[in-house]
């Protein structure tokens, strides 16, 4: 396992099928900043919570450039179902075999009543102009996180 990501390193390069039949890729967002969370499940309460915040937020990261793409190693057909139902606005990218997840350090042993599991941690990385990490929020709890990185992404040049 490589090491952790941390604030300067370059961000690791990904391209991933998106919802709608789309496409992302970290080149798709050179000279602009980017929103990648990492999320465990669609549907599922924290994960529907965080993507409803990111989504009502979505046009205060586009007034400041900034592209919100969520990951997660749901289907595409899952994703589209997931932002059909919330009626959501941001971009969700499929990672079904887990190899950005990995990259990005995002896939982790969890532990729920006492048996352990590999997973997905919430985690959210915001990615600057140069394609470098700008700020990590690793165990992310949704309550307020929407807000601190709208904030982050505020404080950028």
């Amino acid at each position: 396992m490589s090491k952790p990501l941390s604030s300067g390193t370059k961000a690791p390069a990904f391209s991933l099928p998106a919802d709608g039949g789309g496409n992302v890729a970290l080149k798709d967002f050179a000279g602009k900043l980017l929103v990648l969370y990492f999320y465990p499940k669609d549907d599922t309460s924290g994960c529907t919570k965080e993507a409803m915040g990111f989504s009502e937020a979505a046009s205060d990261f586009a007034g400041l450039d900034a592209t919100v793409v969520g990951v997660s190693k749901d289907s595409v057909a899952q994703h589209d179902k997931f932002k059909a139902k919330y009626d959501l606005d941001v971009t969700l990218a499929s990672d079904e075999t887990g190899e950005t997840v990995e990259k990005y350090g995002a896939w982790v042993e969890k532990s729920m009543y006492g048996k352990k599991y590999m997973g997905i941690e919430r985690s959210t990385f915001l990615i600057d102009r140069e394609g470098r990490i700008a700020k990590v929020w690793r165990k992310v709890k949704v309550p307020g996180h929407v807000a601190e990185v709208l904030e982050a992404v505020r404080s950028l040049p």
